[in-house]
């Protein structure tokens, strides 16, 4: 009997679903993730945001809560991306052996590298969503652009889960993964979450607005509040370039690393 070959997307889901089976037996660990909105959302909306009163922006005021809560739905984004596309890949690659059980099934090391990718994805996709709600819940959505927000953000994740990836391939143990912290706690602080950019110096401020980050937060912003403006393909742009980036270096290394 012949046997047919699974297409390559498909193989690279078999991965997501292992993945997915594994995270069944932590599921607490995966849910405590839904507090974090909650959390933050009301210390920012019954704490902060009463203090602050509200913020110009694009020539319009909103209050304060409006303002944070899209950046904090992208670095939600972010860091539910970069967590299992960093630490989670490290651990099943480093000490658990997965992916040299993996190899020596059809898929290959480029599989392995999408479907990671994708499941770091499918994790920014559920913790934005969830924030997403809690938004909606603590009535800090002031457009019915606000659809777009989700896919903004899930375009965000898959570009860091992309770069996070890559990275992670050139580690060499977990000491490695304070320079994932250096990278990711100046951005969530600077990169125009609590404050417009415009606050920063105008050269300053241009070198800020070349940072990942900033890229999903004026994306999800924009959705949010419903204010669009014409950088919003440069945003769109710069993040597909990274996916792209990100994926084809992550390849090229997991076929060296896990290549016979």
């Amino acid at each position: 009997m012949r046997i047919v070959p699974l297409p390559r997307s498909n193989r690279s889901w078999r991965l997501v679903e292992r993945n997915a089976r594994t995270a069944r037996r932590s599921w607490w660990v995966f849910c405590s993730g839904f507090l974090e909105p909650v959390l933050f959302l009301g210390s920012i909306g019954i704490g902060v945001g009463g203090l602050v009163g509200d913020v110009a922006i694009a020539g319009t005021t909103v209050p304060y809560a409006a303002f944070v809560a899209p950046g904090l739905l992208a670095t939600a984004a972010m860091n539910g991306a970069v967590l299992d596309a960093t630490y989670g890949f490290f651990i099943k690659f480093k000490y658990w052996r997965v992916y040299d059980a993996v190899t020596a099934t059809p898929l290959d090391p480029g599989d392995v590298a999408r479907g990671e990718i994708t499941w770091a994805l499918l994790t920014g996709t559920v913790y934005s969503a969830a924030f997403l709600v809690a938004m909606a819940l603590f009535g800090d959505i002031r457009s019915g652009w606000a659809v777009f927000a989700l896919p903004a953000a899930m375009l965000l994740a898959v570009a860091f889960a992309a770069a996070g990836l890559a990275a992670t391939t050139y580690m060499r143990s977990f000491i490695d993964f304070d320079f994932v912290q250096l990278a990711t706690i100046p951005m969530f602080l600077f990169s125009g979450v609590f404050f417009p950019l415009s606050r920063y110096p105008d050269g300053l401020e241009a070198v800020v607005r070349l940072t990942p980050l900033v890229q999903g937060v004026e994306l999800i912003r924009a959705a949010t509040l419903g204010r669009w403006s014409w950088a919003i393909p440069l945003h769109v742009a710069y993040l597909v370039v990274m996916a792209g980036i990100g994926l084809r270096v992550a390849d090229r290394r997991l076929r060296r690393l896990l290549g016979p």
